[in-house]
């Protein structure tokens, strides 16, 4: 076995460093059994129910923060292409501004797992749709949200959000809070 010098006074078997730099498994490499075929890695992952709910919870979050400054800009930054050419700051500004009068507090939704009122789908290729609500009392906080699959990482691609009374539990129409 050939050994290679990394640094001084460490050395490494020549296998072991060609088996890492292809992403072989070294331990298949070590007892020199052939490697399973392994899937191909998904360009467009599905996300999990955990990533879901981490997506949701940070636009929310992103939603009430842009309300309190009164700053968009950041929200369409962190949004996708599409989303950015649609939307200006000031034109986000508008959509939300009857939440951010109302003082809704977004953050709350934070407390809770979202609930779906159908499940995630594929609006077109490399588009999700999630609908649903946090049920918080008295106001549960509806949502209908697409991202989209932009180099690497789900982006906003379109928002609605509607706080209604909880005992209304049919989700809303697409209406004022709402951009695409």
């Amino acid at each position: 076995m050939r050994l290679l010098n990394t640094r001084p006074g460490r050395f490494v078997p020549a296998f072991l460093l060609a088996a890492l730099a292809f992403g072989l498994p070294v331990a298949a490499m070590a007892q020199g059994q052939p490697q399973a075929a392994q899937p191909p890695i998904s360009v467009e992952p599905v996300p999990s129910e955990l990533e879901l709910a981490k997506l949701l919870w940070s636009t929310m979050t992103a939603v009430h923060h842009a309300n309190l400054s009164g700053n968009y800009s950041v929200l369409r930054d962190i949004s996708s292409p599409g989303f950015q050419v649609v939307n200006n700051a000031a034109r986000l500004g508008e959509v939300f501004a009857s939440i951010r009068e109302s003082r809704v507090d977004l953050s709350s939704a934070l407390l809770l797992a979202p609930t779906y009122t159908e499940p995630p789908s594929v609006a077109e290729p490399g588009v999700i749709r999630v609908r649903g609500y946090f049920g918080l009392r008295p106001t549960a906080l509806f949502f209908d949200f697409f991202f989209q699959w932009v180099e690497g990482r789900w982006r906003l691609h379109g928002v609605s959000i509607s706080p209604q009374a909880i005992a209304s539990q049919e989700a809303p129409e697409r209406g004022r809070n709402s951009t695409r």
